[in-house]
């Protein structure tokens, strides 16, 4: 897309405290997945056998935020299923592009949002900040190979989790890989990890004996993190110990796309065997939390947390992780 012809492409609104939102909308759109341009060659994807069954979803502990809709707390029995142990990573989805020639939404409005102290990007490639949220730059040129501006590459970091990638996008890896994202009852179910109830994907303690469980903001959002875990921006998949049914970094590095649409009475009525989400609503649901997150505005890295984005925003902190087709 042109940026100058449509500036409000590349201009954030704000959407919650979590990831800024496009001020377009092009929610009805489905971007067509382009002719291969090389015989697929599938990325490996290490599928987790989830058994089926019965889960409570729903945060029980009254921590949410009252308009992301986290209760009432409801049974939910699903299916078995199988999904990815790990986010789609850099070198995952560069195996996507160069068999398909795809050119994510990020690519096409010709800019992306990037967390402030990240940027690579000279001040010319500085476009705006999101109004309610100024440590969100927008790029010029970010996108998911040049995950944080111009003069960065996804090749010295392969296997971190891809980002800049809308919803639209990971859909269309899903059509590519023969795969699809999960519901969000799938996401929270393989989340908890066989947890019953539990705040977080290993416990109800954050850091249990001091010991970092994931990849958050640490010290004063959003102007100095200690890097207490070790990280200041995304860190590569498995860096953290895995939850009880082998996933890896459910909590923080990246928000998660899921296929449902976000309505906040949705829990409200859902159906209680194998919830596919409302047929409308305010975006799409993200899941899981990110390196931004942090308990002095945002508690989102809890496993029964949600929110949501535009189907065609795209962040230097949100990504995707996928589940097998039966």
């Amino acid at each position: 897309m042109n940026i100058s012809a449509d500036a409000g492409a590349c201009s954030p609104s704000h959407s919650g405290c979590c990831t800024p939102s496009r001020s377009t909308d092009r929610t009805s759109e489905r971007l067509a997945l382009p002719s291969l341009k090389s015989k697929p060659e599938l990325p490996a994807h290490v599928d987790l056998a989830i058994p089926g069954g019965t889960f409570m979803m729903g945060d029980a502990f009254g921590e949410g935020y009252v308009a992301d809709g986290e209760t009432p707390v409801h049974e939910v029995s699903l299916n078995d299923f199988r999904i990815d142990a790990t986010t789609v990573t850099n070198r995952m989805f560069s195996v996507f592009v160069l068999a398909t020639g795809y050119r994510t939404e990020a690519e096409q409005f010709g800019c992306s949002a990037v967390f402030h102290t990240l940027s690579t990007a000279s001040r010319d490639d500085v476009l705006a900040a999101a109004p309610a949220a100024p440590w969100w730059l927008n790029i010029r040129g970010a996108y998911w190979a040049q995950p944080t501006g111009p003069g960065s590459s996804w090749k010295t970091i392969p296997d971190h989790p891809a980002v800049h990638i809308s919803h639209n996008d990971a859909l269309a890896y899903c059509g590519w890989a023969g795969r699809r994202l999960p519901t969000e009852a799938e996401w929270e179910y393989a989340a908890r990890g066989g947890l019953a109830g539990k705040r977080y994907a290993w416990g109800n303690d954050l850091a249990p004996d001091g010991d970092h469980r994931c990849n958050i903001w640490q010290g004063t959002f959003p102007t100095n993190n200690t890097l207490d875990d070790g990280y200041l921006g995304t860190a590569p998949v498995r860096s953290f110990p895995p939850n009880g049914f082998g996933l890896y970094e459910v909590a923080g590095n990246v928000w998660e796309w899921c296929s449902d649409w976000f309505l906040p009475k949705y829990y409200r009525n859902s159906p209680r065997v194998n919830p596919q989400g409302p047929t409308i609503g305010a975006g799409r649901v993200m899941r899981g939390g990110s390196y931004l997150c942090h308990d002095s505005y945002c508690n989102r890295y809890r496993v029964a947390a949600r929110t949501a984005n535009t189907p065609d925003s795209s962040t230097g902190n949100c990504g995707f992780r996928t589940v097998a087709c039966n």
